[in-house]
């Protein structure tokens, strides 16, 4: 359905995609292959000159910057919260953002609900979430959270409990990724939305 779009936008810059991210705060980038959401991550993070903060939930992205496939960019900071660290990185990120504007990438969303499991938690993550959005708001930062995810027919897509209430706010940009061809395909996962191409 995607690719036969007679209204795709090409950004091989990312141009436009960045000024769509700045519309919503935060931004919840959906994806189903772990190897796509990886590709776009790179790529976004070489389109921007603003300093970045990249909270790597699953490891995959520092994998690739440790083995050498993929450069470590000089603006890029990357941290790696555990269970036990989470408050203490968590205040360091927020100290760093109040201040400038940065483009902050939590990757993954899935990430995150797997170290903390029960409810509880999932509300002090979504807590989290939205005091970065409020102080990335201030500060004229990006806020891009990653999540794998998957269609279910009659019930949109899905996510880990706690995922839900994001998506459902008004205030959250949601966004689909997907490969074609040679090509990413980023939209809004309104019907209506414009379809970036990469």
């Amino acid at each position: 359905m995607l690719d036969k779009s007679p209204d795709q936008i090409l950004d091989s810059n990312l141009v436009h995609i960045q000024n769509e991210l700045k519309e919503k705060l935060p931004n919840i980038v959906l994806c189903s292959e772990p190897f796509h959401k990886a590709e776009f991550l790179n790529k976004l993070i070489n389109s921007v000159e603003t300093p970045i903060i990249f909270v790597d939930m699953d490891l995959l992205y520092t994998g690739y910057i440790e083995s050498g496939i993929i450069p470590k960019k000089d603006n890029l900071t990357v941290f790696h919260p555990t269970k036990e660290n989470w408050k203490e990185e968590f205040t360091k990120i927020i100290t760093k953002i109040s201040k400038e504007k940065f483009l902050v990438i939590i990757d993954s969303f899935n990430g995150v609900y797997n170290m903390f499991e029960d409810l509880e938690s999932a509300i002090f993550i979504n807590s989290c979430i939205m005091l970065l959005a409020s102080l990335g708001k201030d500060v004229d930062s990006s806020i891009i959270i990653t999540a794998m995810a998957r269609k279910k027919e009659n019930e949109g897509w899905i996510l880990t409990p706690g995922g839900k209430q994001i998506i459902k706010s008004a205030k959250t940009g949601v966004y689909l990724l997907k490969k074609i061809e040679n090509n990413l395909i980023f939209r809004s996962i309104n019907e209506d939305s414009k379809v970036f191409k990469i």
